[in-house]
């Protein structure tokens, strides 16, 4: 009999995030044990989505180095890890803007730290996959066209800030 793996709530998969992140830091937890939970966490996409949150927000610094084993089980993920990182990487590039105009440099600094993992994250996916999200990401913020204008307008992102975001998706591709 085999059973489906359960399908944690947002919350949950944030929960269990930071307890797994605090194994690892504390070398209780290997790279590949690591890997492979994250991978049955990012399968569905509230875990997916908690695991983003606490991993690229939080102080611990597995996304700053990303060990090989997690890299190919976020790959193997698919779109859907993408997806959420070039939504992260627009969130957090268009929120920096936002606390640097409110004179706010500490959540100024975390906006850019989530940006730059972002960054580097999508650099390791898959290129093909990659290239084809952010298009569609670029389209939306450069020229106000394609299905991302929504996502983009539902966060109330003003001119410079798609702006900003147009110009984070083509520094992925620089790098």
């Amino acid at each position: 009999m085999t059973t489906t793996p359960l399908e944690p709530t947002f919350q949950q998969a944030m929960e269990i995030t930071a307890q797994w992140l605090g194994l690892w830091e504390n070398g209780e937890l290997s790279d590949e044990v690591l890997a492979d939970r994250v991978a049955e966490l990012v399968a569905a996409r509230d875990g997916a989505r908690g695991f983003f949150v606490v991993s690229l927000a939080g102080d611990c610094p597995l996304m700053d180095r990303l060990p090989e084993p997690l890299v190919l089980q976020l790959r193997a993920a698919g779109e859907g890890v993408v997806d959420l990182s070039a939504r992260n990487l627009a969130m957090s590039t268009a929120m920096a803007l936002h606390h640097a105009r409110a004179g706010d440099g500490a959540q100024q600094s975390g906006s850019e730290r989530v940006a730059s993992r972002c960054t580097e994250l999508l650099r390791l996916l898959d290129p093909h996959a990659v290239k084809q999200r952010l298009e569609i990401l670029l389209a939306a913020a450069g020229c106000g066209e394609g299905e991302d204008v929504a996502f983009l307008d539902r966060w109330g992102y003003d001119a410079e800030q798609r702006r900003a975001i147009a110009g984070a998706v083509e520094a992925v591709a620089e790098g």
